[in-house]
């Protein structure tokens, strides 16, 4: 396994030098300004990729402001609490994609957030998870979360702006030309050698796992 500065430079020649490559590094954001973040802004990102996954994310984007309107702003409470009615009446609403797994995905989920103010809210659980066993952060999404297997939680966690990894294909592919792998990783063993690869790195250079998932996929 090379170290994270060989990789890094890989990165920087494919991307027109070190300067360049910084700029196009998204960081995450503290863990401050994640706990702060309202529930019902974790319920809209996590929806968004279950419903992404599997559909064309532009038809998606295109329609949230309706996903946004039908669910009510994403509260919490009225969507843990939906009932029979709500949830017919959103399976004939063209203003989202009308498939009722997802739709019940939906309310799992904030009840799933609900749970985590025991916990000390999802800010401070999803946020606050230590990012030198974010798998086992994934592993617990998909576990205790609604249709949060493989990349959609780490899409969300990403897009929710705590520090995240894809195993995207190129991320994946440097991944296994470093010998950490040598198939996309789905198996517990596979995803606690990508995390132990991940945090040599981290330790090498000092920068996210947010950074270093980046850099990675841009070495390619």
């Amino acid at each position: 396994m090379h170290h994270f500065e060989e990789i890094y430079n890989l990165a920087a020649e494919r991307h027109g030098g070190a300067k360049a490559l910084e700029g196009k590094l998204v960081k995450p954001i503290s863990l401050a300004d994640l706990a702060e973040m309202p529930e019902d802004r974790w319920l809209s990102i996590i929806t968004k990729c279950v419903f992404q996954a599997g559909f064309n994310w532009k038809v998606i984007e295109a329609k949230w402001h309706g996903f946004e309107t039908a669910f009510d702003g994403f509260d919490v409470g009225r969507c843990a609490f939906m009932n029979d009615e709500k949830f017919d009446a959103l399976l004939q609403d063209t203003r989202i994609v009308r498939n009722g797994t997802k739709i019940a995905a939906v309310r799992d989920n904030a009840a799933f957030l609900l749970e985590l103010r025991e916990e000390g809210g999802a800010g401070q659980v999803l946020g606050g998870w230590p990012s030198t066993d974010y798998v086992g952060l994934l592993a617990m999404l998909g576990k205790r979360g609604a249709r949060l297997g493989g990349a959609s939680a780490q899409y969300a966690m990403r897009f929710a702006g705590r520090d995240s990894f894809i195993l995207s294909r190129d991320v994946t592919a440097r991944l296994i030309a470093e010998g950490v792998i040598d198939k996309p990783s789905t198996s517990k063993k596979a995803l606690n050698a990508v995390q132990g690869a991940f945090n040599t790195w981290m330790e090498q250079s000092g920068r996210s796992l947010t950074e270093i998932s980046q850099v990675l996929a841009m070495s390619l």
